[in-house]
């Protein structure tokens, strides 16, 4: 398994870059967001790759950030996606968009993606949500902001309650419930997890 190639960039192009390894040269097919993100031609290049082998095809997938190629894994667990409408659905929403998508059920944002049909993005949400931690979720959604204490209590909070059985959903309706009520807000993590499990 080929999980990374360094070298020096002989071509970019949009969709793809070849790589001179020691005077070998690799084509890696590349999403629009890892192009932006390529050194010039003739510069070195280090690229995470993902190396998918079929009986009729040997191709790599190149990514410049362990975020994107973690989510290209993920994407490609859903019933109906392979790697190159992975690699697609990369190219037209950024990392951050797509868990905020997936975090909010947004089918509409999903399906404006080139290759994904509704049905194909309501898959994503139902088999993708729980894949993605709250901290991921609620970072996404926030656009990636630094996190204010308020917000950090609300991650800690809900992901004590999913680790003791809880749904994500169910654990956010519940944290925010008490957020809301009076005095809520300067709650301690652990008292806000005690108050939802009273009331829970």
């Amino acid at each position: 398994m080929i999980t990374f190639l360094e070298g020096i960039v002989e071509e970019k192009h949009p969709t793809h870059v070849v790589l001179n390894v020691g005077g070998v040269g690799y084509e890696v097919v590349i999403s629009l967001g890892s192009y932006d993100r390529l050194p010039s031609v003739r510069e070195s290049c280090r690229i995470l790759t993902y190396d998918h082998v079929r009986e009729d095809a040997h191709q790599l997938f190149g990514f410049m950030t362990e975020g994107e190629r973690r989510m290209f894994v993920l994407l490609m667990t859903v019933s109906g996606i392979g790697p190159k409408l992975a690699l697609t659905t990369l190219s037209g929403l950024s990392v951050r968009d797509l868990k905020a998508a997936i975090a909010q059920g947004d089918v509409k944002r999903l399906s404006s993606v080139s290759g994904i049909g509704k049905k194909t993005a309501e898959r994503m949400v139902v088999e993708l949500k729980d894949k993605i931690s709250s901290g991921e979720a609620l970072e996404a959604v926030t656009g990636g902001a630094a996190l204010s204490e308020d917000d950090l209590k609300l991650r800690d909070a809900v992901m004590a309650l999913i680790s003791l059985g809880y749904k994500r959903s169910e654990a956010q309706d519940m944290v925010a419930r008490v957020l809301g009520a009076p005095g809520g807000t300067g709650l301690a993590v652990e008292e806000i997890v005690r108050k939802c499990l009273a009331t829970g």
